[in-house]
């Protein structure tokens, strides 16, 4: 772990005091002004994709929200940086979030927090501060340097009644609760509860580590979310390829923004806002990036055969409606500049989602995607992770065992499949 230093150097100094001047606007957050010292900008290390409250595949506190409680909730950065802001969602929130005051710290394990490390969070430099209904609220800037894979905690203290609570369901990972302000503890004790969902916290961004612009999102449903891998140990693809190019030396952000569930075409109370509605927001809003890999369709392919995981009714999609889907997503991501990726949908046979109709809209989709030119590259992930015996089957080695999610080996092949190269 580093210390956080007595002095902040010249550069960052100036840094942290133009930000202060700008930072805690409720809106759509933005790069730093660019100044000799913001040159690079703020980039997102980590993000998680909001939708609203809802019931989903497990308990949770989305619906019942919070009040008087302590909420403390662990990730892990993918880059590195010299400053630090958290971003909190109120996207589905029809009432202001009233924060009563927030910390950031560096990870011990579980719940337990470095105590040096903790920082009290303020947002134009007040320690209790609003999210607005239906906005994102950025912090103030923070000195606490990191390093790419670094763990950090975010605690949040409410004291009033939230309402229902803007979330992420499928964490992938453990977030803990406790009655009572507790925002300042560095132990565990009081943080009893736990859930497997996110609450609010929608980004965090590191200021003075990569360049501005070499960020890349992931984007798409829970193969990207991570279904499938062990909870707790960042083994997502996201996680894996960010761990990949930090060994390589290449260190750089790389943004998870999948919704377990999440289709190309079709909303849902439950299952996230389609991608075309939500790409503007999740991979366009976020600051620093330059490359997105879009992996969506399986869910518009499988939920027209099968009612969801969670009861609602099959919505029939063609394959000519995801391939619009997909070419209104990579204009939008051309008009701003980014560099797109298409990822092929990967084997499913043998799930709930497979039958004949399905696998040829799966073909259809997958033929698109490699042979239309129209995406600057494709990762091939269908053949990636086809069984050398069935190439319409996850190869048993990457099966989770619903034969539709990928394993930690599964998650770890797909990494492996982008070209580094590609993402420049």
């Amino acid at each position: 772990m580093h210390a956080v230093p007595r002095r902040l150097s010249p550069v960052l100094a100036l840094t942290l005091a133009t930000l202060l001047a700008g930072s805690g606007t409720a809106s759509a957050v933005t790069s730093a002004p660019a100044t000799a010292a913001t040159a690079h900008g703020w980039v997102a290390t980590w993000t998680a994709s909001p939708h609203r409250p809802s019931a989903s595949f497990t308990p949770n506190w989305s619906e019942q929200g919070f009040a008087n409680q302590t909420i403390r909730q662990v990730v892990r950065v993918s880059t590195g940086g010299a400053l630090i802001r958290i971003r909190l969602s109120n996207a589905y929130g029809t009432t202001p979030l009233k924060v009563t005051g927030a910390t950031v710290a560096r990870t011990v394990n579980g719940a337990a927090v470095r105590p040096r490390s903790l920082r009290h969070l303020t947002v134009n430099q007040a320690r209790a501060f609003t999210v607005p209904a239906g906005a994102e609220l950025a912090s103030d800037p923070m000195p606490l340097p990191l390093t790419a894979l670094d763990s950090v905690t975010v605690t949040l203290y409410v004291a009033a009644p939230t309402g229902p609570a803007t979330y992420h369901a499928q964490a992938m990972a453990i977030s803990y609760r406790a009655d009572g302000d507790h925002r300042a503890d560095s132990g565990a004790e009081a943080f009893t509860e736990t859930s497997p969902s996110w609450y609010y916290l929608s980004g965090v961004d590191v200021i003075g580590g990569t360049s501005r612009r070499a960020g890349v999102v992931a984007f798409g449903d829970s193969i990207t979310d991570g279904y499938g891998s062990r909870p707790g140990a960042d083994n997502r693809y996201p996680d894996e390829l960010a761990e990949r190019l930090a060994a390589m030396g290449r260190p750089r952000a790389v943004l998870n923004q999948g919704i377990g569930g999440n289709r190309v075409t079709v909303d849902s109370a439950c299952l996230g806002d389609k991608a075309t509605s939500r790409f503007r927001r999740d991979v366009l809003g976020q600051p620093g990036v330059g490359t997105v890999i879009i992996l969506e369709g399986i869910n518009d392919i499988g939920m027209s055969e099968a009612p969801t995981p969670i009861g609602a009714p099959p919505t029939d999609v063609s394959a000519k409606e995801i391939i619009a889907g997909h070419r209104d997503l990579i204009r939008q991501a051309r008009a701003k500049g980014l560099r797109v990726i298409g990822a092929t949908l990967p084997p499913m046979k043998g799930s709930r989602y497979y039958t004949v109709r399905s696998e040829a809209k799966r073909d259809e989709v997958n033929t698109w995607i490699r042979a239309s030119g129209e995406y600057d590259e494709v990762v091939d992930f269908d053949r990636e992770l086809a069984s050398p015996s069935d190439e319409d089957r996850l190869d048993p080695a990457y099966d989770v065992g619903d034969h539709l999610h990928p394993n930690d080996a599964g998650y770890r092949a797909m990494a492996h499949a982008v070209d580094p190269a590609d993402l420049d």
